[in-house]
């Protein structure tokens, strides 16, 4: 599983350019190109709440919002997309992000940098579904993978899972919220060590515990 996805990339390019200073031209290369561009298309921030989250994911979120006005945490923007690709790969677009507002995957993801971790805010809606009212096994495993993977994507760059191993502990409630605790343990080389939770929204009931062993790609070598 590739994480190399230009909409993750982007949102690591806005990350660093805030903490370098640079303007938002400078840190994001498609922005840079709308401002000199007839093109009036303002990307959408998935990552922003909409009618479709619930009093508890939105709870959550101004919770967390608040933590970043001191800079501890940040908030990572989310992009279905990026003009960044191939043209041939003109209608790519993030996997988490294919659903219509509340039907999939609806989440936001905050990262502290001191604390190497990153809490994901996710609502899984009607269109994951498993057993009846349950979320499918699966649509958490994507979401763990996506939230372990950004963990491990801010320090080292562009990484790719070379394994995750979940430990599914009870169902999750459709359309209930939950948080996603993701943690960078160690870096050996190019390796990196993750470990990561899956809890309620009030951190009480434990659904899920995972690690994960992410690699550092070199950008300039191809894959294939």
């Amino acid at each position: 599983m590739l994480r190399s996805c230009t909409a993750a990339l982007r949102t690591l390019r806005a990350l660093r350019g805030r903490r370098e200073g640079a303007s938002p031209a400078a840190r994001d290369p498609v922005l840079a190109r709308r401002w000199f561009s007839t093109e009036k298309v303002i990307p959408k921030d998935h990552a922003l709440p909409n009618p479709s989250w619930s009093k508890d994911l939105r709870l959550l979120f101004d919770q967390f919002m608040k933590k970043c006005e001191d800079g501890s945490w940040e908030r990572l923007p989310s992009y279905k997309n990026s003009k960044l690709v191939k043209e041939q790969l003109s209608q790519a677009q993030l996997f988490t992000r294919g659903y219509e507002d509340g039907l999939g995957f609806e989440y936001v993801i905050f990262y502290n940098d001191d604390e190497k971790r990153t809490v994901c805010l996710f609502q899984g809606g009607p269109y994951l579904q498993g057993v009846p009212g349950f979320l499918h096994g699966g649509a958490i495993a994507t979401m763990i993978d996506a939230a372990v993977g950004m963990c491990a994507a801010i320090p080292g760059g562009i990484v790719m899972t070379a394994n995750l191993n979940i430990n599914f502990k009870r169902p999750i409630p459709l359309c209930s919220v939950v948080v996603i605790n993701s943690q960078l343990d160690k870096i050996e080389g190019r390796k990196l060590f993750l470990s990561c939770t899956v809890r309620s929204a009030d951190e009480k009931i434990l659904y899920s515990e995972a690690t994960g062993l992410f690699i550092k790609l070199d950008p300039e070598k191809s894959l294939i």
